[in-house]
């Protein structure tokens, strides 16, 4: 019997790679996305054949097709998919340019959308799949100076309400796990962005973030990664079409 076979977008760095990790470690063959084949082939040297790297920008369909293409070439086609890929982009409503409003929607949504088309025939065959996005909190709230990813992170949840109606008798279940500041690469940036904008110091910028949540702390690549195991690998076909927060109780 084949193992079970994930596709995971943005794998290669922060909350990817934690998904990436804890899959690999339950015996999932591993299908890794993302536009650096450098970092990608780093996470594949850890797992060996059950891991294969394929280089895809999300916001170009025919890409995706052709990733998908080789992921099934492989292993089969996915029986889970997380999208993950994502990019965050700050500023004043007012100064937010027309193309960055538009790499918002293309990389936090219209990405996860041609991946779901994709995944979505076998699935639908064989009467099973998992889908699982990953959102953010906001994807339920909003937050100043962020107006075009909050937008963006809402149309995915948006998205997953819809198909989990749509997909309800199929045996596919779709879901969207919405962490809080998360101690990666864009929480990074978002700190040099507050010292570089607003003269504050890092201790400062890194308090101004975690504020939001009520454990005043960062959450864990690897916490998120959690849930999204779960979800695919326990979590009844009945949950479905949920915003599963993690968050330290920010959004309750």
């Amino acid at each position: 019997m084949s193992k079970p076979h994930v596709l995971i977008t943005g794998a290669g760095r922060g909350i990817g790679a934690a998904i990436t990790e804890i899959f690999a470690q339950n015996g999932y063959q591993l299908s890794l996305l993302g536009r650096n084949k450098d970092i990608l082939d780093e996470q594949v040297a850890k797992f060996g054949s059950v891991a294969q790297s394929i280089v895809c920008d999300i916001t170009v369909p025919a890409q995706v097709a052709q990733a998908f293409a080789t992921a099934s070439d492989t292993f089969g086609p996915p029986t889970v998919l997380v999208n993950n890929a994502g990019a965050a982009h700050a500023a004043p409503f007012m100064k937010t340019a027309p193309s960055q409003l538009q790499s918002m929607l293309d990389v936090n949504y219209l990405g996860a959308c041609y991946c779901i088309q994709q995944a979505l025939p076998a699935m639908l065959e064989n009467k099973t799949g998992r889908i699982i996005n990953i959102g953010s909190t906001s994807s339920v709230k909003g937050y100043a100076y962020v107006s075009a990813y909050s937008a963006a992170k809402h149309a995915i949840m948006g998205l997953t309400k819809s198909l989990a109606k749509e997909l309800s008798k199929t045996g596919v279940s779709i879901n969207t796990v919405c962490p809080g500041f998360t101690e990666t690469d864009i929480v990074g940036d978002a700190i040099s962005n507050i010292m570089n904008k607003t003269g504050r110091s890092e201790s400062e910028a890194i308090a101004e973030l975690t504020k939001h949540n009520p454990q005043a702390k960062f959450i864990q690549p690897a916490e998120v990664a959690e849930q999204v195991y779960y979800l695919a690998a326990h979590a009844p076909q009945s949950i479905s079409g949920q915003a599963i927060m993690v968050d330290g109780g920010e959004t309750v």
